[in-house]
């Protein structure tokens, strides 16, 4: 399986870079997934949502709060208002986040993302 480029910023950081032989993301028309050769696309990330990179390493899995994500044949740029890995994420502060996130739609989507963020890694 051919392998494609993938360029992961934030606001603030260079969040990852590297090839990888599948990236999943949540965008607002639902979860894509995208390998090499894939048409070219611009999609908004959703809030709350989740990228899932797939490298030789095994599977990366970061919670993501917006952005934007372009595909063309041979590159994957997402640009992430903020991005967390899933081993970093604290599972107890996500669940109280949410526990206390009351009418704040962004702040409950940002605390679910991170928390489907964990499942998804399987942690």
């Amino acid at each position: 399986m051919a392998d494609i480029e993938v360029e992961f910023v934030t606001v603030e950081q260079r969040f990852w870079s590297g090839t990888a032989s599948m990236v999943v993301a949540k965008t607002t028309e639902g979860e894509i997934g995208i390998q090499a050769g894939h048409e070219p696309l611009l999609g908004e990330l959703d809030t709350g949502g989740t990228v899932t990179v797939y490298t030789d390493e095994g599977k990366k899995v970061a919670a993501v709060r917006g952005g934007f994500i372009s595909v063309t044949a041979k590159k994957v740029s997402i640009l992430g208002e903020a991005a967390e890995w899933s081993d970093v994420i604290d599972r107890a502060a996500a669940e109280r986040a949410l526990s206390e996130a009351g009418d704040d739609v962004r702040a409950a989507a940002t605390a679910r993302g991170r928390l489907r963020a964990i499942e998804k890694a399987g942690a």
